[in-house]
């Protein structure tokens, strides 16, 4: 099979869409894992300053 056969071979085969779907949707589940963990951890950081100076006998 020479080169131009097999680009043509590829380019007929759509096995590869699949993949690329479930490529597009894994980047958009860790996109939105990503800001639900910035979002959170700025609110965790906060109770837990909050929690450590209430303990120390805060102002």
């Amino acid at each position: 099979m020479n080169f131009l056969e097999r680009i043509k071979s590829l380019v007929k085969d759509d096995s590869g869409i699949s993949a690329v779907e479930y490529a597009l949707l894994l980047a958009l589940i860790g996109a939105g894992i990503a800001t639900a963990a910035f979002t959170l951890g700025g609110q965790v950081q906060t109770n837990i300053e909050t929690a450590t100076t209430e303990l120390a006998g805060g102002e």
